[in-house]
């Protein structure tokens, strides 16, 4: 169906490929026995303080795991390690330890015991902040505890699912922190 100015419907269904919120991240838990590693690509900030809103449900094999302990990392690859993070979500960690399997290397972290993942180039400790919406939605809200970065491994930065098995990757950077008057107190002018 198409309407004026050349619009065609689009299914609401796939809207999610539209306004796909956040970079592709890889979740970190551990249950008590063994570390596991995930990719996500539903997630975003909540609010100024980190706060972060992650998508994660019983078709998970992390979802146990978080569940019981409260607490995981997320680990923001750049777009280099793209195909490895791809290949890490189609598997399931009750089937394969994924660290060893795709080469990724955990690192103690400060507050939670889920490991930091060596070869991203941030991770935020996270413990959960708000449940009340897993069972209904899968919606964790998190709170980020301790966050590390690594420039040098930022490489050419984060990417982004577009919902349908193709990703975008940043491009150049457009810095408007002249004009961010409301948020200035956040761009450290």
């Amino acid at each position: 169906m198409s309407t004026a100015g050349g619009f065609v419907e689009y299914p609401v269904e796939n809207v999610h490929r539209l306004i796909e919120p956040g970079p592709v991240v890889m979740v970190s838990t551990f249950d008590g026995r063994r570390a596991n590693l995930m990719t996500n690509a539903f997630n975003m900030p909540v609010a100024h303080g980190a706060l972060i809103a992650l998508v994660l449900g019983p078709w998970d094999h992390s979802y146990e795991a978080l569940s019981a302990t409260g607490e995981c990392v997320i680990a923001i690859p750049s777009v280099d390690l793209a195909e490895r993070v791809v290949d890490v979500g189609n598997v399931s960690g009750g089937d394969v330890d994924k660290w060893q399997r795709f080469g990724f290397t955990p690192a103690p972290g400060a507050v939670v015991r889920a490991p930091l993942v060596m070869e991203c180039f941030a991770n935020i400790e996270c413990t959960v902040a708000d449940d009340r919406l897993v069972e209904d939605h899968g919606l964790w809200i998190l709170q980020g505890e301790r966050a590390w970065y690594d420039a040098a491994k930022r490489g050419a930065g984060e990417f982004h699912h577009r919902g349908d098995g193709t990703f975008s990757a940043n491009a150049a950077t457009l810095d408007l922190r002249h004009r961010m008057t409301k948020w200035r107190y956040l761009t450290g002018d």
